[in-house]
């Protein structure tokens, strides 16, 4: 059962909200594959994206690289799906 929960949360698209130019970086996790992400990149050359896929694959232990934006790369709103 615990396998599933596992495989299910690594399968699955959430919902970041990114705040651009915060003053630190920090992921709030709302449950229900709802994050708040806040990066001190700026939102310009897709550097706050490239920080924010870093951040979400340490906090979810998983390579940065595997995980993708699916829907808003130009949006405060994204949803991001990890890759296999």
């Amino acid at each position: 059962m615990l396998w599933r929960l596992l495989l299910d949360k690594l399968l699955s698209k959430f919902h970041v909200h990114v705040k651009a130019n915060s003053t630190e970086s920090k992921i709030e996790d709302f449950g229900d594959n709802r994050y708040l992400v806040y990066v001190k990149s700026a939102p310009e050359n897709n550097e706050a994206n490239i920080e924010m896929l870093k951040m979400m694959g340490k906090h979810l232990g998983i390579p940065s690289t595997k995980l993708r934006i699916v829907v808003g790369a130009t949006s405060k709103d994204k949803i991001v799906e990890v890759m296999y």
